[in-house]
């Protein structure tokens, strides 16, 4: 046991009337939701990088906390590991996320650095078995590191493009051995700041050749879990091949892969595209490709990703109501992908800030599920387009152009535009949240 958390206690359910800051008032790990564990719906996993690795800086001020395991070796690693696995435990947290470059020192060579992370997995397996935290998946750092400036699968440079299989390749084998239920690519470099230097149509075949190699070695190792994409559309790099979800499955479509990877889905990443979270939610899951999501928000005055925890419950239930849709998480679950604030430097500001988080995603899970149940906005959806149920207006479909102008002129139709009932549609959702 490592004294950081010391004097805070474990977080409990006490309910909604709990005046304990230490403890949750909406998030029931054991209740029932449409059948199934709270616990089980939410998936909810601890992001490593945001909560343990990151020291505070921003884009005009550095280092901001102290952390006890902040600097290089084994030795602090392995108490940043100590440290992550008692917040699992105070949290109750079911799952954690990490990338390789969060866990293990960087080494002079790649395979000291895989040593290194060889080394930490290791000691993370002897963890999990006296702990119930789980790994949600992993990932492999491409963005950090100088020598990826330019991208790592998009890289001009065939050794960089080398580098990063490598890494990835370590990266699938770590998460495997930790049975691992999901792989994460997130492209934060694989992009371009100006066409003037950039060859879109070579880069975009380094890219499409990468995520196969990775997919075939997916299947190489009997890895059972799911390969995930993360989209964004900017920052750090200007524009980014994975822009959002369209972009992503039309990259998928072109390389034969729309069977075989899903995304995991970020609030913050959505608002950038220019998109709600719940439409970049509803739009993969109509493609099939709904997998997993990070669950943090962006200050929308700031116009950047600033990876701030959820606080918004009506904004979190319309997520959660089509995660519901979609039927729900596989493999997949709730990420924290999100940071504390620079100035919050106590160890229960870290513990503080996912109970509230829990507790918002808790509350709206409850709210989606009960508008779900209750069906009327689905009876609402299904009235607007039941024209489409009587036969005459399915074989449209299949007509040509001229079959439906016939009929247009042998009926005389005439369209009479109807209400969408926006506003009514507003207030049935308000009324569950």
């Amino acid at each position: 046991m490592t004294d950081f958390f010391k004097n805070i206690p474990q977080i409990r359910y006490e309910g909604p009337n709990s005046e304990n800051e230490f403890a949750f008032r909406h998030y029931n790990p054991d209740e029932m939701v449409m059948g199934k564990r709270m616990e089980d719906h939410l998936r909810f996993a601890v992001a490593y990088w945001h909560s343990f690795a990151w020291q505070g800086g921003d884009p005009f001020g550095g280092q901001t906390f102290d952390r006890p395991w902040f600097g290089d070796g084994m030795e602090l690693a392995k108490l940043k590991a100590d440290v992550a696995f008692e917040m699992f435990d105070l949290l109750g947290a079911p799952f954690f996320c990490f990338h390789d470059a969060d866990v293990r020192p960087e080494g002079a060579t790649f395979a000291e650095s895989q040593r290194n992370l060889e080394e930490i997995v290791d000691y993370f397996a002897a963890k999990m078995e006296s702990h119930r935290t789980r790994l949600l998946w992993g990932t492999a750092n491409l963005f950090s590191h100088r020598r990826y400036m330019a991208g790592a699968a998009t890289n001009p440079d065939p050794d960089v493009f080398a580098y990063a299989a490598a890494t990835v390749k370590s990266c699938m084998d770590a998460t495997h051995r930790l049975g691992g239920q999901n792989y994460v690519l997130w492209g934060g470099r694989e992009g371009y700041e100006t066409l003037l230097n950039t060859d879109l149509g070579r880069e975009a075949e380094q890219a499409g050749r990468f995520l196969t190699m990775v997919v075939d070695y997916k299947h190489k190792i009997g890895f059972n879990g799911t390969i995930l994409i993360e989209p964004k559309p900017q920052e750090p790099s200007k524009h980014q091949y994975d822009y959002d979800v369209a972009t992503v499955y039309g990259f998928l479509k072109r390389f034969g892969l729309e069977g075989e990877v899903k995304l995991n889905i970020e609030q913050g990443h959505a608002i950038l595209a220019g998109h709600s979270f719940e439409h970049e939610i509803a739009l993969a899951a109509s493609l099939g490709l709904f997998g997993s999501i990070d669950m943090n928000r962006n200050d929308y005055q700031s116009g950047w990703d600033t990876d701030q925890f959820p606080d918004n419950v009506p904004e979190m239930a319309r997520a959660y109501y089509e995660i519901l849709r979609a039927g729900g998480f596989t493999t997949g679950g709730t990420n924290f992908d999100a940071k504390l604030r620079r100035q919050s430097l106590d160890p229960e500001d870290l513990i503080l800030a996912h109970t509230g988080a829990m507790d918002v995603c808790a509350r709206a899970l409850k709210a989606a599920a009960a508008l779900y149940e209750d069906g009327a906005l689905d009876r609402s959806r299904e009235a607007r387009y039941s024209g489409w149920d009587l036969p005459e207006n399915r074989a449209m479909l299949t007509s040509s152009l001229s079959e439906i102008a016939q009929r247009v002129v042998d009926e005389g139709i005439e369209p009479e535009p109807r209400s969408g009932r926006q506003e009514r549609l507003e207030n049935l959702w308000n009324r569950f949240v």
